[in-house]
């Protein structure tokens, strides 16, 4: 065990394990603590895209933009596996936006951050002549078409985890920090597990708490501040698939708010999202009725099948901490981000805000804020050729083949979905399988206890929770028997009584 430690990062989310990722990759002793699982809140309810967001142009925050539009192509070279390109159809209403404005956002966005590299540029379409037509009501003629990508989001966050405890970092999951004092050039940082109570001293201090960081300051750091988090609660239902075919939608709404409609883990759609000022506990966001209608509406008002809230198969929320700019609009408050850095004494950086798209950008401002007070000189690496665990095949469809072709017995559903979640990882735990039965025991859908030991051994999953909602989406296609099978196996395999909700 290190101890001082470089760094101290205090959250698991997506920026969390980016910050940690980049520093231990330039040299410096990092550990990670996490009260929960990897990515349990903000960074797994996100909409799941990598995108520039272009409704932000509207708000003319074009330095954001570009600095998204940059980084999708960053991240889908690092993990292509978990990120891959996705076409979006915008149906065009004359009374909500003209189209010469559309026309010029989307060239906008297809040339800031530094211009396309690897995706097809946008275009105007006819519906009569278009399969993105199909599903959609008859007053619908003409509409745009222009690229953005997806993401596994849970997953680009464990992945990233990974990849800094592959580097020497050491990741603590369930692991509460419960008080962190400056002492001399240290802090003393003060952590609680279930395996009892550890003291660990740090040269600096990352908060990387998301929602909690003006809670952290003010309840666990004791650090006075002036900035204020503005929470918002985002919102998404899952429906069973409302179209065949591959492309995404973007629907303009009365309120000039925006909603997507994605194909979902093949057999659904998934819509969203809202923006609702929140004030209760972000670890407990729940979306409500009045939610769960918006979006329904907002899709009935382009699909031709009508949706109800009895249609929605999962709902999830998430609170977003954005900075707050006095903006009226919960919509409208800016989602770029702020970095702090607190020296008087040992350091302290503060994370305000940000996006799931830039993280990288912003872990590697981190990084390069804190590296030159702990003497590192070692610059930033994570922007070129340097993929994530499992994305180290650049043509996934060619891994894809190969993977069947080596493993006849799979179907072709269960080997895609191995692939998108895993890469070249899959490889791991299908091992020397000639069958499904050498793969154990099934908690239902295509979950089997090959893939689970997987993942409480290198992915820090302890509960059914952790690997049916975030390591993968197994949760549609398992029923709470299947779920309750997998926590006691979890269990058994870590040497615990089952957890009861």
């Amino acid at each position: 065990m290190m101890d001082p430690f470089d760094i101290v990062v205090v959250g698991g989310g997506i920026n969390g394990a980016g910050i940690a990722r980049d520093a231990v990759g330039r040299g410096l002793s990092v550990l990670l603590c996490e009260r929960d699982d990897l990515a349990a809140h903000t960074s797994s309810a996100s909409t799941k895209l990598i995108h520039g967001g272009l409704r932000y142009l509207e708000q003319f925050e074009f330095a954001l933009v570009g600095k998204a539009l940059a980084e999708r192509e960053v991240l889908l070279r690092a993990a292509p596996h978990i990120i891959w390109p996705l076409r979006f159809v915008l149906p065009h209403q004359p009374h909500l936006r003209p189209a010469w404005m559309i026309r010029l956002g989307l060239f906008l966005y297809d040339h800031l951050g530094r211009g396309r590299r690897t995706l097809p540029g946008s275009r105007r379409i006819r519906f009569a002549k278009h399969v993105a037509g199909q599903p959609l009501r008859d007053e619908f003629h003409t509409g745009f078409v222009y690229s953005d990508a997806w993401v596994q989001d849970a997953r680009m966050v464990v992945l990233n985890a990974m990849d800094a405890a592959y580097r020497g970092a050491e990741i603590l999951t369930h692991t509460r920090c419960v008080a962190a004092v400056r002492e001399g050039e240290l802090w003393r940082v003060e952590l609680e597990s279930a395996e009892g109570h550890r003291t660990i001293h740090a040269r600096s201090l990352v908060n990387a708490t998301g929602p909690w960081a003006a809670t952290f300051l003010g309840e666990v750091a004791d650090v006075r501040h002036d900035h204020a988090l503005r929470l918002v609660k985002g919102s998404h239902i899952v429906v069973p698939k409302l179209f065949e075919h591959r492309y995404a939608y973007i629907f303009q709404q009365p309120d000039r708010r925006i909603v997507f409609a994605i194909p979902y883990e093949r057999e659904f759609t998934l819509i969203g999202t809202t923006d609702v000022e929140y004030h209760g506990d972000p670890s407990q966001p729940r979306i409500d009725a009045e939610e769960t209608s918006y979006l329904c509406e907002a899709a009935n008002r382009y699909f031709r099948k009508a949706l109800t809230p009895s249609d929605v198969v999962w709902s999830y929320s998430g609170v977003r901490p954005l900075l707050d700019d006095e903006n009226s609009s919960a919509s409208e408050v800016t989602r770029d981000y702020l970095l702090e850095v607190d020296a008087e004494g040992p350091p302290l950086l503060n994370i305000f805000g940000g996006k799931i798209t830039t993280f990288r950008k912003l872990s590697e401002e981190a990084v390069d804020r804190l590296a030159p007070l702990l003497g590192s000189s070692v610059g930033p690496w994570t922007a070129t050729g340097r993929h994530l665990p499992g994305g180290g095949e650049a043509d996934i469809e060619e891994l894809l083949v190969d993977v069947r072709a080596d493993r006849p017995w799979l179907s072709d559903a269960m080997a895609d979905r191995l692939v998108r979640t895993y890469g070249t990882r899959c490889r791991d735990f299908l091992g020397a399988a000639v069958s499904l039965e050498d793969l154990g025991e099934l908690f239902g859908g295509d979950l089997y206890a090959a893939e689970v030991d997987y993942l409480v051994r290198h992915e820090w999953a302890r509960h059914a929770e952790d690997i049916l909602w975030r390591r993968t989406k197994t949760g549609l296609h398992v029923d709470a028997a299947g779920a309750a099978r997998l926590e006691t196996y979890i269990s058994a395999r870590l040497g615990r009584a089952p957890f009861k909700e």
